[in-house]
């Protein structure tokens, strides 16, 4: 073994979305970092889809950028198409989409790691995660080099003993052309550590010029657009459309038939996929009622003639693929640059990870990503923010930064992750946040940028583009409770007002906005477009914030009803056996987390609250 000259603080294991913020978070915070990953050129590789956001993901997005951290910013950097999602629906829902050049993604975010301080990038695989008297001391590549560090951030994406399928055909990689980790999923499991199989899958990649662009429908995207960063310097490079395709019955037909060809029902996929993003072979045996589904046409960059088909990921042989490709109207003559396949790895078995993000029987150890089960760019770069946050803080003796449900949706997500498990690849979705109003992607800003500061994340002069913003909004309302109908000029062409009242209450009234009150006046017109949406928005659902703020109260109380971390369950009368195993297994660390524990019931809640007091 080489023991190399240089004592690290923290060793951040992988160079994906997770790898990438987790290392980032922990060199801004002053601790030499170490970012092992197998081919520092594809660091922040787009290896599923080439877009940022969606829903719920835009929310998570603009959280990172908020608390401090680099997906937003890249992705301005690399964007091609900005697109709001949901954007007939109310403002909770809303979510931002960018399609990136994934190229420019890449060396964006290599750009920006290069710049840092205390970080350092090495190419190599990670053989251990060496353990002495119960804490990190180091980790081994397999090359024999040894770099010492008194942490470790686990960020290894689909790479842990990682299988690719594709029909009868399988190779061991992470993903197509690079290789897995199967030494280092052995080292885990020799640890005490419980893995699971999952299984995740990517559409083919098609040639553009091959396509029959004009049987598409066009997908323009945002004009004027909304940059996704509120720090960030927005986009700067030419922006494209993308297209919609179908599938047709003779395409359905083509995959019915080749059913038992295709891994995912012939016994060859052992792990369990993502319910919400499953592939086209599932879509047509799950929903055989549908004769056609949407195949959205996305280009992967500026500078390439690469087309990604979303909503085609298959497992299935490269000569029906090939067979059905051709069946969807303009794909006639497609030609596939890569094929579709699907890729099983491992994961963290349910129970194993703090709040904190580190694991429960190894404390030194951070883990981000999907090794915890989730799927998507944006769930993994959240859990490494909050991984590289969390083992600084661990490596200062600072208590962990947890947000809570109530906070934002990165809380929400960890917290499900943390006392409910998955039992497959984890999605986020704007259903799964009960305060969702309160949680919007507008206002991720003024709820978590005083946090990134204190963090050390967000930088001075960002913090004061914050406070401007936030005095801003406050001027606009207290404007808008003062101005009447009169300070508008009259426009025949715009919605009737009443001819009485106070602006601020008028703007209640669903058939009018604020851009309208901006147009016939120039005070108005003078603040920010997202300063204007953001007061408009917290006008327009008063009443229903405030109610939902008595909800987060409620939800507030319960989380501040403390549970010792000694805490004997044994003592509290009525528990039934299942419940005390639940209750032993993830220690909750307060009564709020009980409640969100699998199968706990009131009654049970009731009980331990009464055995507190």
């Amino acid at each position: 073994m080489i023991e190399y000259p240089i004592l690290f603080d923290a060793v951040v294991i992988g160079g994906g979305h997770a790898g990438c913020e987790a290392a980032h978070a922990l060199a801004r915070s002053g601790f030499q970092t170490l970012l092992m990953t197998l081919d520092v050129d594809r660091i922040a590789q787009m290896s599923c889809n080439p877009s940022i956001g969606g829903i719920a993901k835009g929310h998570i997005t603009k959280e990172i950028d908020a608390l401090g951290g680099l997906m937003a910013r890249v992705a301005d950097a690399s964007a091609i198409q900005y697109r709001t999602l949901n954007a007939s629906k109310g403002p909770a829902v809303r979510s931002s989409r960018v399609q990136c050049d994934t190229r420019q993604y890449r060396r964006e975010m290599l750009k920006r790691l290069s710049e840092i301080p205390n970080l350092s990038l090495v190419q190599a695989k990670v053989g251990d995660v060496l353990i002495c008297d119960g804490q990190v001391c180091g980790v081994l590549a397999e090359d024999g080099v040894c770099y010492r560090c008194r942490c470790a951030v686990l960020c290894t994406g689909t790479f842990l003993r990682g299988l690719c399928h594709i029909g009868e055909y399988q190779f061991h990689a992470g993903r197509a052309g690079d290789a897995s980790s199967d030494r280092l999923s052995q080292r885990l499991q020799e640890m005490g550590i419980g893995l699971k199989r999952l299984k995740t899958g990517t559409p083919p990649r098609l040639s553009r010029k091959s396509l029959d662009m004009a049987q598409f429908e066009c997908q323009p995207g945002d004009d004027p657009v909304m940059p996704l960063s509120f720090y960030g310097s927005g986009p700067s490079l030419p922006q494209v459309p993308c297209h919609i395709a179908y599938t047709t019955p003779h395409t359905h037909d083509i995959i019915r038939a080749a059913r038992s060809r295709s891994p995912l029902f012939n016994g060859a996929i052992h792990g369990t996929g993502p319910r919400y993003c499953p592939s086209i072979e599932d879509k047509v045996f799950r929903f055989a009622d549908k004769d056609r589904h949407q195949i959205f046409i996305e280009p992967m960059g500026l500078d390439t003639d690469e087309i990604y088909p979303a909503g085609i990921s298959s497992s299935l042989p490269f000569d029906v693929q090939l067979e059905f490709i051709h069946s969807i109207p303009g794909f006639e003559h497609a030609h596939v640059i890569r094929p579709a396949y699907a890729v099983e790895y491992d994961a963290l078995e349910s129970g194993q990870m703090t709040h904190a993000m580190n694991l429960r029987q190894l404390p030194s150890v951070f883990v981000a990503g999907q090794i915890n089960c989730t799927s998507g760019y944006e769930e993994a770069a959240a859990q490494g923010l909050m991984a590289g946050i969390n083992a600084a803080r661990f490596l200062s003796g600072l208590e962990p930064f947890v947000l809570k449900r109530s906070e934002a949706y990165i809380g929400v997500m960890i917290d499900d992750l943390v006392m409910r498990g998955a039992d497959e690849p984890y999605r986020m979705f704007t259903s799964r946040a009960e305060f969702r109003l309160s949680l919007r992607e507008d206002n991720a800003d003024m709820r978590l940028s005083e946090y990134g500061h204190q963090l050390g994340l967000l930088s001075d002069d960002d913090f004061q583009k914050f406070s401007t913003k936030r005095q801003h909004i406050q001027q606009l309302t207290d404007l808008l409770l003062q101005l009447k109908t009169s300070d508008l000029t009259p426009d025949a062409s715009r919605p009737e007002l009443p001819s009485s009242g106070r602006l601020a209450q008028i703007l209640k009234m669903p058939q009018v906005s604020i851009e309208d009150m901006a147009r016939r006046n120039p005070i108005i017109q003078q603040y920010p477009r997202d300063v204007r949406f953001c007061v408009e928005t917290n006008l327009k659902f008063d009443g229903y914030i405030q109610r939902e703020n008595s909800r987060i109260q409620a939800f507030v109380d319960m989380e501040t009803r403390t549970i010792p971390k000694d805490f004997d369950y044994k003592t509290v009368h009525g528990l039934t056996t299942e419940i005390l195993q639940k209750l032993e297994k993830y220690r909750p660390a307060n009564l709020g987390e009980a409640g969100r524990i699998p199968e706990m019931t009131p009654a049970a809640i009731n009980a331990i609250w009464i055995a507190l007091k």
